[in-house]
């Protein structure tokens, strides 16, 4: 088994509703850290390409230069249910990957948003993007950037509610 960080957060908003902030704002709500950036000219912002067209999506970091780095394709996107994309740093190797698995999922008048990342033990420890760190502490890292990024992302959601019926 492949290890895994798995945080989860309720916002108080529908399951489309988070999916939609999720994604569609996601260079508004992520928690970027110095431990944790995908290219040398990183920050950048974050955003969403939906699939369209037969294209499967992507998410990318546009770069203050104007490029664009490619973080992952979308292997999965389910409006209001389910998001997975591959994750990696420029200087992840061929063998190197990790993906990202977002559930959403109602629980009563909020969305439970679940994070799953996993993928960290195929790139080695003395890799850059690993500083070093053991494993464990690679994805106590990693868990941390995700409970900012969902704390963040629960602001966001604070004003939304659930549509109600007519």
């Amino acid at each position: 088994m492949t290890s895994r960080v798995i945080v989860s957060l309720r916002v108080p908003c529908s399951p489309i509703q988070a999916f939609d902030i999720f994604t569609q704002e996601i260079g508004d709500w992520w928690a970027d850290t110095p431990t944790f950036r995908f290219t040398p000219r990183s920050p950048g912002q974050l955003a969403f390409e939906p699939p369209a067209g037969g294209a499967p999506g992507r998410l990318v970091e546009r770069l203050p230069n104007g490029k664009v780095f490619e973080v992952g394709p979308v292997r999965d996107w389910r409006p209001g249910e389910r998001l997975v994309v591959g994750w990696r740093q420029a200087t992840f190797g061929p063998d190197h990957a990790t993906e990202v698995e977002v559930r959403f999922e109602p629980v009563g008048d909020e969305t439970r948003v679940t994070v799953e990342h996993r993928g960290w033990d195929s790139v080695p420890q003395n890799h850059v993007a690993r500083h070093g760190f053991p494993l464990i502490r690679t994805n106590q890292l990693q868990g941390d950037q995700w409970r900012a990024g969902l704390a963040r992302l629960k602001a966001q959601t604070s004003t939304l509610r659930w549509p109600t019926p007519d």
